[in-house]
Order: structure tokens, then C-alpha cells, then sequence
């Protein structure tokens, strides 16, 4: 059954506006360089035109152009809408976290698991759980929010983090961690320049807000032994699942890989 015109107009055109708008609110509420910025403001803007033009001057364009723009602003605001609030996807771009993740890993990312959060707000709508220890999360590097790091969630708020030659301790017990390798057989002592977090640190307390994370390949990973914590706000959502895995030594799929939910 096809709809009036002047419930189409709505229907069609309103939520592609609304989206173009919460676009361009996003980015008011970012921070990073003009080539990073410019090009959301721009898709924002354009989303907010094409809808406004729907709902104004759809009477004046010919039949085929309005369905055409119909059915492609279903499509825009749905993939949009799972992109911003549901699902994103990531490709592992580093050796950080290996060997629970590969360089060339495609991953599915659970943004709403921590909750949904608008333009402008600090805290989620609503939460299906709190990140926990263990959890292997995307999130923004908080000396650049334009870079996605994924990392393991070591320390929530209020935990003691503590590395005593490679050791992990977690408010004073000590960390069973089959996920982590270390290949550096050399163990450089706390006072060591550059390496001395590395391998002995702390003890260290999370502040309230905050979270730690450490890279499984623990030899090799820039985490916030050197850089610190991340805020609530930083964190996107936690990886779910491994959807194509491609090896960028000899091109191929790893279709041993492919399907793997990361643990």
C-alpha cells in the first residue's frame, strides 16, 4: 500500500534530517583536525539538506528521483543508526594484542553493550552491564580522539594495578592470564628509561571513572602503563566477534579464523 504524500514527506524526509543533525552534533561535541572534522560536518550537512528537500520540495521533483531518495534514506538512516548505536566494525592494525588477535582481523564491535549515549552526554542513556575485567575493548585514545585502540580491560575504577617483573596483580592477587605472551625474554627494571613500566609498575590505583588496559602481547604493546587511563566516555564497545580475518603476509583469508568470538 503506498502512503500519501504528505506522510511520506515525514516518514522519509524527517529522519534523514535527524540524522544529518545528530551527525553534525557529534562533531560539535569532537575534537581533532580539520581533515578529520570536515568531512562528518560535511556528510551531517548534506543528510540534513537531502531531508529537508523532502520535506519541502518533494512536490517539484519528478516520481523516480523521490523514490529513488526514498529508498536510499532508509537505507542511509538504518546503517547509521546500527553504525552509531549498535554495531561498528575494526580492523586489528597493529601486533598489540596477539595472539588472541592477528594483524588483519576484522572485528564486529558491541557498542551498545555499555550503553547508548547522545551528542553532548557523559554518561549512557540506559546500560545493559558496566565493562568488566577481561572485557577486549575499542575504545579512543585519550591523547588522540581520532585513533580507535583496542586493549584488554585490566583495572575498573578503584582496582590497585601492580607489575612486578611481568607479573600481574590485581589488588594484590596475582593475575592467571592464558591470553597474555610475553617475547622479550629480557626483564628491564623500574628505573630503566622509556622500558621501565613496561615490565615493573606500579603499585597504581584507577581513579574513579577511569580504566587501565594492557595488550596481550605484552612485550610489545603501547597501553596505559605509558599513557594513563581512559574515561567512561572514550569507551566505544567491546569486540564480539572475528568476521574475516585476512593475512597480509600472503593475501589470503585465515578461514580458521573466521567466525571466532574473541575471548
Amino acid at each position: 500500500m503506498e502512503l500519501p504524500e504528505n506522510r511520506a514527506k515525514y516518514l522519509y524526509g524527517v529522519p534523514l534530517a535527524l540524522t544529518g543533525a545528530m551527525i553534525i552534533a557529534y562533531q560539535l561535541d569532537a575534537h581533532g583536525p580539520a581533515g578529520w572534522l570536515l568531512p562528518r560536518y560535511a556528510l551531517g550537512v548534506a543528510l540534513l539538506g537531502l531531508g529537508s528537500a523532502r520535506v519541502v520540495a518533494a512536490r517539484w521533483l519528478p516520481r523516480k528521483v523521490v523514490e529513488y531518495h526514498d529508498a536510499l534514506s532508509l537505507a542511509v538512516v538504518l546503517a547509521l543508526f546500527l553504525r552509531t548505536f549498535c554495531v561498528q566494525a575494526f580492523k586489528i592494525p597493529s601486533g598489540s594484542m596477539e595472539s588472541t588477535l592477528l594483524i588483519g582481523d576484522h572485528l564486529l564491535v558491541n557498542k551498545m553493550l555499555y550503553g547508548v549515549r547522545l551528542p553532548g552526554m557523559d554518561h549512557p542513556i540506559f546500560t545493559i552491564r558496566e565493562p568488566q575485567r577481561g572485557d577486549i575493548v575499542v575504545f579512543r585514545y585519550p591523547r588522540d580522539e581520532t585513533r580507535d585502540f583496542i586493549k584488554r580491560l585490566i583495572g575498573v575504577p578503584g582496582d590497585t594495578i601492580e607489575i612486578r617483573n611481568k607479573v600481574l596483580y590485581v589488588n594484590g592477587v596475582r593475575q592467571e592470564e592464558p591470553y597474555a605472551q610475553w617475547i622479550d625474554p629480557v626483564t628491564y627494571p623500574r628505573e630503566a628509561p622509556q622500558m621501565g613500566p613496561r615490565d615493573n609498575f606500579g603499585p597504581y590505583k584507577v581513579p574513579p571513572g577511569r580504566y587501565f588496559f594492557m595488550g596481550d602481547n605484552r612485550d610489545n604493546s603501547h597501553d596505559s602503563r605509558f599513557w594513563g587511563t581512559a574515561t567512561r566516555a572514550e569507551l566505544i564497545g567491546k569486540a564480539m566477534v572475528i568476521y574475516l580475518s585476512w593475512n597480509p603476509d600472503n593475501h589470503l583469508p585465515r578461514l580458521s579464523r573466521t567466525g571466532r568470538v574473541t575471548r
